[in-house]
């Protein structure tokens, strides 16, 4: 199975408190290029709230991956997806600090930590 041809994951409810750091997890590690700080990168993914389990975004059901320097996303992604190679899946688990900061700000997702789980498609 090529990545291009991947199902939308699935998310598990998380158990715990919600982590106060990032978390980075490969569910799938990819063996084509390596995404860098500067790449642009091409990605299907899925965000989930941690406290809900709620959707809130998904490239898979607007049936199209996107591209996007990594400079212009959140922290969390910026920190959490350099290293990956292309053909890779990656969980990140985003705290609020490094998604869409402390609640108040007026992002409807800000004070939330977020989860994503993001197919690298490719880079550039």
């Amino acid at each position: 199975m090529t990545e291009s041809s991947r199902e939308k994951p699935e998310i598990d409810f998380p158990e715990g408190e919600a982590p106060t750091t990032l978390e980075i997890t490969d569910i799938i590690v990819g063996d084509g290029a390596e995404a860098t700080a500067g790449s642009t990168v091409d990605v299907h993914y899925l965000g989930v709230e941690f406290e809900s389990g709620e959707e809130f975004d998904s490239s898979w059901s607007r049936g199209e991956s996107i591209n996007f320097p990594l400079r212009s996303l959140i922290a969390g992604w910026q920190v959490g997806i350099p290293g990956m190679k292309v053909g890779g899946r990656r969980k990140l688990v985003v705290p609020p600090a490094q998604a869409y900061g402390a609640g108040g700000s007026g992002h409807p997702l800000a004070g939330k930590t977020l989860i994503f789980v993001i197919d690298l498609l490719g880079v550039s």
